[in-house]
């Protein structure tokens, strides 16, 4: 019965009010979709992380491994690894060919470079997260819209027949009212989706830095 009463507010709605609760049905379909997207996006990039990283632990030596090494881009370890020791390899065929090779020039190239690595990795763990943020911020305030507009529009219809009843005013505020509840539907979920993604986005970064530091205090030591 709740929602047969939702569905005929809806149809009693004016346009606009119609427009603006389907828009937010949209987003929040999308909201959902990225939410889900994205968890299990940062699941399956974290195990590919920890792997990756496991396996690297057990190499005995960074700077003489073979080149499959560096082809694993999807894996956003191995593309700061891949990055690491591209830098220091040209750092290394750049000191030769003008006869000032420096270890220390090597190192900071490839510290270089795992940082731009970090970066990239960054925006790639934060992808679609700021449309989240935007749905989480803008649907309550579409709510708000519809619910002023409905209101409006209720008693300018009032001010037209001169009449101020319960039964003439209710059905034009309950309908405005619908938009109000479809902007929380939508919020509400995003905004726990949102600061779920937020933190695993976080500690992933984190993550990565350490395994960042570690991999650069690796390579310093095999080139001594």
């Amino acid at each position: 019965m709740a929602v047969t009463n939702v569905i005929d507010v809806f149809f009693r709605s004016d346009p606009v009010g119609q427009v603006i609760t389907v828009g937010l049905a949209v987003f929040s379909l999308i909201a959902w979709t990225i939410m889900f997207g994205k968890h299990y996006e940062l699941k399956r990039l974290r195990m590919l992380n920890y792997a990756f990283e496991s396996h690297l632990r057990d190499q005995r030596t960074l700077l003489d491994l073979p080149e499959s090494y560096r082809q694993r881009r999807s894996i956003p370890y191995a593309e700061v690894f891949a990055d690491a020791l591209e830098g220091y390899w040209r750092a290394a065929a750049i000191g030769k060919e003008k006869g000032n090779d420096d270890p220390r020039a090597r190192l900071e190239h490839a510290e270089n470079a795992i940082q731009r690595a970090i970066a990239r990795q960054v925006l790639r763990y934060e992808s679609s997260m700021i449309f989240l943020a935007s749905i989480v911020s803008g649907a309550p305030f579409l709510g708000l819209l519809g619910t002023v507009w409905g209101v409006m529009e209720a008693f300018s219809s009032v001010a037209v027949q001169q009449t101020a009843t319960i039964q003439s005013i209710a059905p034009g505020v309950s309908s405005a009212l619908l938009t109000t509840v479809a902007g929380l539907v939508v919020a509400i979920p995003s905004v726990f989706g949102y600061n779920v993604l937020l933190a695993s986005t976080r500690r992933l970064i984190t993550e990565m830095e350490n395994y960042a530091s570690q991999l650069a205090d690796r390579i310093e030591l095999e080139s001594k």
